[in-house]
């Protein structure tokens, strides 16, 4: 089956994905990161397109085997998804639209995808599998599942910006704030089962949100050179750093200005989504 958009205004790449029942509306912003990465695919079955995208750029695991995507019933039984990848360089992907997301954030962010798939094969190594995850490899679970990146200046304009979402102040970041997005702000999706949810989009779908800033020429470089910055820094970062749940700030994505329709002050007033930040003791 092929992938499906909203009425011919993405054009039919012919890639055979079995979906859910709602069609993926490319021309959404929340699908801006990916959609340069679905649009090289070409033609033919989803694993094959998957693979010449891989081998084209050159894309390996932490290890240096070239990733491949590769049909779910390759994955050994008993052996974990993040250690099968980190040992082999194969990603297990079934024909579905999580799966899909996730290879395509694969081709549009190597680097970064490395860098987490390293990060859990090696806390799987060292704690197994389990029930419980570990602290490292559940921050490492959020962000490949549910991130969005917050790209900010690097000024005191954008720590303020910052600032006033971790303190859930979402008229200061969001509405009055609204003419930051674009020039001085940017989210850029990550997590594929986000991806995945806003096929249906509903407001109180939150992302956990990861914030970066940039030197103010960021906003002036074009898609690729941004989206390279982004891998670049991220990845370093991961590498240097003890990832923690602490460390992302909720943020409604139907709430990034230009994402929705209706963006005015009510909107932003409904506590059920914009919640108030919780004061401890």
């Amino acid at each position: 089956m092929p992938v499906s958009r909203s009425a011919g205004r993405w054009p039919d790449l012919s890639v055979d994905l079995a979906l859910e029942p709602e069609p993926v509306d490319w021309t959404r912003p929340w699908y801006d990161a990916v959609r340069p990465a679905y649009a090289r695919l070409g033609q033919g079955p989803l694993i094959e397109a998957l693979n010449r995208a891989s081998a084209a750029h050159a894309l390996h695991n932490a290890a240096g085997q070239p990733l491949r995507f590769v049909p779910q019933s390759a994955l050994p039984e008993g052996v974990a998804y993040e250690a099968f990848i980190g040992a082999t360089g194969n990603v297990p992907t079934r024909d579905n639209l999580h799966d899909f997301f996730n290879a395509l954030v694969w081709l549009t962010f190597p680097r970064i995808k490395v860098q987490l798939n390293a990060l859990q094969a090696a806390q799987i190594a060292l704690a197994g599998v389990g029930k419980s995850r570990g602290p490292a490899r559940d921050a490492a679970t959020i962000f490949d599942e549910n991130a969005a990146l917050l790209v900010v200046t690097d000024d005191d304009t954008g720590r303020a910006h910052v600032a006033a979402l971790r303190n859930h102040d979402w008229y200061s970041a969001l509405y009055a704030g609204r003419a930051r997005f674009g020039p001085q702000a940017q989210v850029w999706s990550f997590g594929h089962a986000l991806m995945e949810k806003l096929v249906a989009p509903r407001k109180a779908i939150t992302a956990h949100t990861r914030v970066l800033y940039a030197p103010a020429d960021f906003f002036a470089l074009s898609f690729d050179e941004r989206r390279a910055w982004i891998d670049a820094t991220v990845s370093a970062q991961l590498r240097d750093e003890e990832l923690a749940t602490a460390s992302f700030t909720p943020l409604p994505v139907l709430g990034v200005p230009g994402w929705w329709e209706g963006q005015d002050e009510a909107f932003y007033a409904d506590a059920t989504v914009f919640r108030p930040k919780r004061r401890t003791e």
